[in-house]
């Protein structure tokens, strides 16, 4: 795969819309996780590897998309976020927020409200 880019065609959008594109670079396979990773101190390639549990084929491509994309860069002590990436780490806060609420739900997918709003009982 190659880096997506504003205005080229990415998955999911044929005309490479900025949300589409950073869709298409953050549904990729480990690239959640790497950022993830780095959300802290900056991280060796090893270090790195070993916590995202991946190849070194795999992350080494994805480093590099993510260093195409101004999201993360190299320095002395290995990887970390560029302040673009910091920006995006912050636009994500409220989705985290979200997800601990979800994962808090009733396992029939609703919640009170779901269940007053439908009518169903326990």
């Amino acid at each position: 795969m190659t880096t997506p880019k504003i205005g080229q065609r990415v998955r999911g959008s044929k005309t490479g819309r900025p949300i589409m594109v950073v869709l298409d670079l953050l549904g990729r396979r480990t690239t959640l996780r790497i950022l993830w990773e780095l959300r802290g101190e900056p991280l060796t390639f090893r270090a790195l590897q070993e916590a995202c549990e991946t190849n070194a084929r795999l992350l080494n491509t994805r480093l590099a998309e993510l260093k195409a994309s101004g999201l993360v860069g190299h320095g002395e002590g290995g990887y970390c976020m560029t302040a673009e990436g910091r920006r995006l780490e912050a636009a994500l806060q409220p989705l985290l927020g979200w997800a601990k609420q979800w994962a808090k739900r009733d396992p029939d997918g609703f919640d009170a409200a779901d269940r007053e709003q439908s009518g169903q009982e326990r």
